[in-house]
């Protein structure tokens, strides 16, 4: 079967299947695509929120550890009475 024949077939099942709905299954169908939108709307807001907040604890911990300065040395003693 090659693509023009099941092209051809698939308009054909298409145009002979009956074309209304019943109205419950539209409510229904609004009913929870609005559930989905919100709690896609909230799962986002939430790993931004997440996002952010590993931010602020990355940067609270950078300023309070500074990684970046070398420890001073203890190997060896202080210099001292010169």
């Amino acid at each position: 079967m090659s693509g023009n024949d099941r092209e051809a077939a698939v308009r054909r099942l298409l145009e002979q299947a009956p074309r209304s709905l019943p109205p419950e299954i539209h409510t229904e169908a609004v009913r929870r695509g609005g559930r989905m939108l919100r709690r896609r709307t909230l799962a986002r807001r939430a790993l931004w929120l997440l996002m952010l907040a590993a931010a602020l604890a990355f940067t609270v911990w950078a300023l309070t550890a500074r990684p970046w300065v070398e420890p001073p040395s203890e190997t060896t003693p202080p210099l001292s009475g010169w």
